[in-house]
């Protein structure tokens, strides 16, 4: 089974990008500096707002999430865990995470990116306030 979702926002000047465990895209329109790990800001959905196929596929254990962030002519590709655990259903935010910590916000677990690591060019377009396209292929065995 695969689902696909498209979510689009934009960065800020306080994008720092240097949470070292998390990274997090938000309908919120504002940032702080302590928001380190938020990188995406004035998001079309939450975790909430994902669709019910894409729900389904990605809350399983055997699940596969790859994440395309894409921004001017930067991009990034990570890879993280679904899991049977994961509610999905915060309004707001989106956040993807190295442990295997689960909550409302949580849409990847065990990922292979964090803000710190993600590549600095990205990071520099989106502090500029350019639009991110993030493109979230969820895969499961049938």
């Amino acid at each position: 089974m695969e689902a696909q979702e498209i979510i689009r926002c934009r960065g800020h000047p306080l994008v720092l990008g240097t949470h070292p465990t998390t990274f997090e895209v938000t309908c919120e329109d504002h940032l702080t500096k302590n928001g380190n790990c938020i990188i995406g800001i004035a998001a079309d959905k939450g975790c909430a707002g994902l669709s019910p196929t894409f729900r389904t596929v990605l809350a399983h254990d055997e699940a596969v999430l790859v994440t395309r962030l894409v921004c001017g002519v930067m991009s990034a590709e990570v890879r993280s865990r679904g899991s049977s655990q994961l509610p999905l259903d915060h309004p707001a935010d989106i956040v993807w995470r190295k442990s295997a910590f689960v909550c409302s916000r949580t849409i990847g677990i065990l990922s292979d990116a964090t803000a710190l690591t993600l590549p600095r060019e990205l990071m520099e377009n989106l502090a500029r306030g350019k639009e991110m396209i993030v493109t979230l292929t969820a895969t499961r065995p049938g």
